[in-house]
């Protein structure tokens, strides 16, 4: 793990998006790729992105509605790319929520002038990425994840301590619940810019969250391991 600036780059040309997402990384970036909107989808629930680069015209939901979709389930910076130079193209795409747009062909040097800005104007180009939301209370299996007063209430309502790294990881798993989490996935939703101080230890971490929230650790019902997968929280979540 890393504390580049985590970027989605979507588009269905991979003669386009693969030579671009090697000049990115060159530039110093991370890079995450996707070659449609579903597989754009998936890659925004599992991994903490910082900002996203989307094609508009692409077959079946296209930039535009992936656009929307992303605005309205938060404020991740996006870019728009197309190989439309109408006005009004440019205008509906920053109307949907794009905060630039960028029209093929186009000078892969000024794209990443682009993004500096708006990682800068955004306030993650430098040590803060984005995480689970650390708003709200989550229910599952009895249990209630206090997220804004960092707390862990058992089914009787008592609470349980819980480390910085133990509610990071709890965090992420009510956030994303059902879902295979890698490690690096874990890492990368849980600690952010910091995962490379824990590297291995996620495995640890684990351990002692289920010896917190599991009737017998050893046979987990909770947090489950799915072998060459990683971990998943196998309970429905409410938001309260």
């Amino acid at each position: 793990m890393d504390d580049k600036p985590h970027l989605l780059l979507v588009d269905d040309e991979r003669s386009i998006r693969e030579p671009l997402a090697a000049y990115l990384t060159r530039s110093g970036f991370r890079v995450t790729q996707a070659g449609d909107a579903a597989a754009a989808r998936e890659r925004l629930n599992g991994y903490a992105i910082d900002l996203a680069i989307l094609d508009v015209m692409m077959p079946g939901e296209d930039g535009l509605s992936l656009c929307r979709h992303i605005r309205a389930t938060g404020d991740l910076p996006v870019i728009l790319l197309t190989a439309m130079a109408e006005d009004t193209d440019r205008i509906v795409g920053l109307e949907m929520g794009a905060d630039d747009y960028v029209v093929k062909p186009f000078n892969p040097r000024e794209l990443v002038a682009r993004i500096k800005v708006i990682l800068r104007r955004a306030g993650r180009s430098g040590g803060t990425r984005l995480k689970a939301p650390e708003t709200g209370s989550y229910a599952f299996a009895g249990w209630v994840l206090k997220a804004g007063e960092r707390k862990l209430v058992d089914p009787d309502g008592v609470g349980v301590p819980l480390s910085t790294g133990e509610f990071n990881l709890m965090l992420a798993f009510v956030t994303h619940p059902h879902q295979v989490l890698s490690r690096d996935q874990l890492l990368d939703l849980a600690y952010g810019r910091e995962a490379h101080a824990f590297d291995r230890a996620i495995d640890n971490h684990i351990s002692r969250l289920r010896r917190k929230v599991e009737a017998d650790p050893r046979s987990p019902a909770l947090i489950k391991t799915v072998w060459g997968g990683g971990y998943s929280l196998a309970a429905d979540v409410t938001r309260l």
